[in-house]
């Protein structure tokens, strides 16, 4: 399972419940923090052996604030994980963005609230988070026609949508994608040196944007299923371009931290 410690993991959004064909296999993965969504699933695409854990579940059981993002990064950590990819639904803050489009942020704004967002319970170990994306990741993923480069999502509780006003106030930040799962995913990666990047679909306008009806979660999903090849695509393409090299710093190297996992 270990390739020079580089296997990269795929972490699915709404809809986005399986990656391979029938040449994979399951692996059931114990955390300290309890089990993960679902079984690992490992696979080849391409050249690349990857792990690929749905967030939500293998049917969706979890909603975004009750998903165990602790265990679901511990576990793909556990099997090797150094680099994942993670697509999600997003909501458009601006008219630029409609749905349907990809984009790749660059910043993330966490609104969200008593949500574990870290293995670091005792001791000040404070990880460096000013950019919480990886750049390698970033450049294999927007380097494909059609897809946006950058942006600031800002992630909400959930698992309601925002109020007009909420959405209203998001924009004017200049925050142009809003989610429900983005954190404390990528602090948890963050924290176990596991470089990340969000891939974003955007699946509706969000309700301060238009006078229209508000976000309905029917059509979210809708607009998920429409784009899910599109989006898995992207995803492939994104493992088959991604640099052998990491380009990022380890952030616990300093802290003297040592992860008590017992692997590489």
């Amino acid at each position: 399972m270990h390739h020079n410690g580089l296997v990269l993991g795929v972490i699915g959004g709404s809809g986005f419940y399986t990656f391979f064909g029938s040449d994979s296999r399951d692996v059931h993965v114990e955390t300290p923090y309890g089990d993960p969504s679902a079984a690992v699933t490992v696979g080849t695409v391409g050249e690349h052996e990857v792990a690929f854990l749905p967030r939500h579940g293998a049917q969706h059981e979890y909603s975004a604030h009750t998903v165990p993002y602790r265990a679901n990064m511990w576990a793909l950590r556990k099997l090797g994980v150094r680099r994942v990819f993670a697509p999600c639904a997003v909501g458009s803050l601006t008219h630029e963005l409609g749905p349907g489009t990809v984009a790749v942020p660059d910043q993330l704004v966490d609104r969200t609230r008593g949500r574990a967002d870290t293995y670091f319970d005792s001791g000040a170990i404070h990880v460096d988070f000013a950019d919480p994306y990886c750049p390698t990741l970033r450049a294999a993923a927007t380097g494909q026609p059609g897809v946006v480069d950058g942006g600031t999502m800002v992630v909400i509780q959930g698992p309601r949508f925002s109020t007009r006003a909420e959405s209203r106030w998001f924009a004017s930040a200049g925050f142009t994608l809003v989610n429900m799962t983005g954190y404390p995913e990528a602090v948890l990666a963050r924290e176990l040196e596991i470089c990340y990047a969000a891939i974003a679909l955007v699946t509706d306008l969000d309700a301060g944007i238009d006078v229209g009806e508000g976000v309905k979660a029917v059509d979210v999903f809708a607009q998920f299923e429409q784009h899910m090849e599109l989006l898995k695509n992207l995803v492939r393409d994104a493992i088959a371009r991604v640099a052998i090299q990491r380009t990022c710093t380890h952030c616990l190297a300093h802290t003297g931290v040592t992860l008590p996992l017992e692997l590489p």
